[in-house]
């Protein structure tokens, strides 16, 4: 395994941030821990990475125990913090020669592996770091967490504050640092970026919640999903939270997901209620479930 985690914990001034944590990655894997701001995602990273110490538990990153080893371990792993924390005032080209050399190494002898990275950002080598653009400055700091062929990259949350266009991009490189063989953690809060990961781990308030591959996980939502729509989102979901048969309601893009106690349920009931609350265009059909809607049954 490139990653092993047995029941890590770690508490700040008495508030538990992990708890009993344990999960395993597998060589060449992309693996997705994935939950909310505050569930513990950074810490584990920075216990992975180490940066922190855990108070219970051990764990190891190829093979190296996270304490005894922290040195291989360091040369052995990438890392890219959820916040960007390149040199601002250097340039492109300054950033990627200072990781180089850190590590011994040179953006010659491993530009195979960022080239196609690389590529992206090389028209603006000479720019301040600090002046790129979001998705610019993802793509400098994946180069720089790559510069020394890490066996395993860790990721905390890169795409956040990204546009659409750039995460999607993103995560297009990473399937392609995959196939060549680097193992990756992934953090992120975004449901729909968790379908591309091998396997996922939902964690919520320091604690798994479920790991498994993103279909399996979908497949254990039991109950049927209506997309409900109408002409006021604020009193749509206002009059579903007030219906007595209600079993969970939020908003899910345009639409309000909205599941029933009932299993004799019958969306013609649902209708008339919502038009005895003056919504109009009212719209219920059947969806299927997703990992939001997994995430938000499990964190119940």
């Amino acid at each position: 395994m490139s990653i092993s985690v047995n029941n890590i914990s770690k508490s700040f001034k008495g508030k538990t941030a992990l708890k009993n944590i344990s999960f395993e990655v597998k060589k060449g894997e992309l693996f997705g821990l994935i939950g909310p701001d505050g569930a513990g995602k950074t810490t584990l990273f920075r216990i992975l990475t180490t940066l922190l110490i855990p108070n219970h538990g051990e764990a190891t990153v190829v093979d190296f125990d996270i304490i005894k080893d922290y040195k291989s371990i360091r040369n052995n792993v990438g890392y890219m913090p959820g916040r960007f924390s390149l040199y601002q005032d250097l340039t492109v080209k300054e950033n990627l020669e200072f990781f180089a050399t850190i590590f011994g190494t040179t953006i010659e002898k491993n530009y195979d592996l960022i080239k196609d990275i690389y590529v992206q950002i090389e028209p603006f080598k000479d720019r301040r770091a600090g002046k790129l653009s979001g998705g610019m400055k993802q793509k400098l700091a994946l180069c720089c967490a790559l510069i020394h062929k890490p066996k395993v990259l860790f990721l905390d949350e890169p795409t956040t504050g990204v546009d659409p266009v750039s995460r999607k991009e993103f995560w297009e490189m990473l399937k392609r640092l995959q196939n060549k063989g680097i193992t990756m953690l992934v953090s992120t809060p975004y449901m729909d970026e968790a379908a591309i990961c091998d396997r996922i781990a939902l964690i919520q308030d320091g604690e798994m919640l479920e790991i498994d591959t993103p279909k399996k996980i979908v497949k254990h939502y039991s109950k049927t999903i209506y997309n409900v729509k109408a002409n006021n989102m604020y009193q749509l979901i206002k009059s579903l939270k007030s219906y007595q048969h209600n079993y969970s309601v939020y908003p899910f893009g345009e639409f309000v997901h909205y599941t029933d106690t009932r299993t004799d349920f019958s969306p013609i009931d649902l209708q008339h209620y919502l038009t005895s609350k003056n919504l109009k265009n009212i719209s219920i059909e059947i969806t299927q479930a997703t990992i939001e809607d997994t995430f938000m049954e499990l964190a119940k």
